[in-house]
């Protein structure tokens, strides 16, 4: 079997200490030789209401300590068949937004010219769009599934056409998604007019509203999802505020009657069997996150988002249950 990195046990080192790295995981600073890697995006500066998502992929990995290799649902091992590492952070400027979203457009074509699947901590939402045209330049237009409760489809925020309100319009734009194959899922909220979600589907989007969503298994959508999207190149990104603040308060910009954690749980899980490229979980601001609850999630989200990778089986999907009921 090959030599791949493990998370550092519960028997070898109490879960309250060890490395504050995603799952405790060995660190490099490249993402050279890894199949997939966790990457921090420390920014809050395209935040337009509660700041905070800078310290985001900190709290995330410190909450990922109780996350063990094995996922008893689906029976994926990620790390029978991936090499993983956390490579740190990005170093961006915490001053200049537009000198940031360069930063990491170039921090991630180094990532995937070594081949490795980027999952990013975030941060504001403002970093998918830099992330989508690295990943386009490797990969071409990709299909998009993006988890909100709003459609961060903005022109303008304040005058600026930066901003995590604007970046899946900035991505139409430049041209890097593949319009028949996006997915917005759980939006919701209040709007400036009645048309603020048919912009995308003016542009061949599937916009899901939330309401859409409620007292049901997203289980049916992800099958057609799956099957829309086919083999394409697919990159998931989902921000903690589509879930509902009674499961996640810590986020900036909360809307009631979201989705629930096991909706959640179905729409990452449903990505297995897509030719994932790369995936994001955003918004997490832990100074309001008084019970570390949307932390907790945000890891385990991403622990899901890696079990999901291509290459590694889910040797439980068929099983059929012990009892029905």
């Amino acid at each position: 079997m090959p030599n791949f990195n493990q998370p550092l046990g519960g028997n070898e080192m109490p879960r309250v200490g060890g490395p504050a790295t995603m799952m405790r995981l060995p660190t490099q600073d490249t993402a050279a030789g890894l199949d997939a890697c966790f990457v921090g995006i420390p920014m809050d500066i395209g935040t337009s209401n509660r700041p905070g998502t800078r310290l985001g992929p900190r709290q995330i990995r410190d909450e990922s300590r109780m996350i063990r290799p094995y996922n008893m649902a689906t029976g994926a091992a990620p790390f029978e068949h991936l090499q993983v590492a956390d490579i740190g952070d990005v170093p961006i400027n915490l001053f200049d937004l537009k000198k940031s979203v360069d930063i990491i457009t170039a921090y991630y074509q180094g990532v995937l010219a070594h081949g490795a699947i980027p999952l990013t901590l975030g941060g504001d939402h403002t970093l998918t769009w830099p992330i989508l045209r690295a990943v386009a330049e490797k990969h071409g237009p990709v299909a998009l599934i993006h988890v909100d409760a709003h459609s961060d489809t903005n022109d303008e925020m304040f005058g600026e056409s930066i901003a995590h309100g604007c970046p899946f319009r900035r991505a139409h734009e430049d041209g890097v998604l593949d319009n028949d194959k996006v997915f917005q899922i759980g939006l919701r909220g209040t709007g400036y007019t009645a048309e603020d979600f048919d912009w995308g589907r003016s542009k061949g989007w599937t916009c899901i509203q939330a309401e859409e969503c409620w007292h049901k298994s997203l289980k049916p959508l992800m099958a057609q999802i799956r099957a829309r999207i086919g083999d394409t190149p697919v990159y998931l990104s989902y921000d903690i505020d589509s879930l509902d603040p009674g499961f996640a308060p810590g986020t900036g910009t909360v809307e009631v009657g979201g989705l629930t954690t096991l909706q959640g749980l179905e729409i990452i899980r449903g990505c297995a069997g897509l030719n994932l490229v790369g995936a994001d979980l955003v918004e997490v601001a832990p100074s309001f996150d008084t019970s570390g609850n949307t932390a907790i999630i945000a890891a385990e989200y991403l622990y899901e988002m890696l079990c999901a990778l291509p290459n590694v089986p889910q040797t439980r999907a068929h099983v059929k249950p012990q009892i029905e009921f």
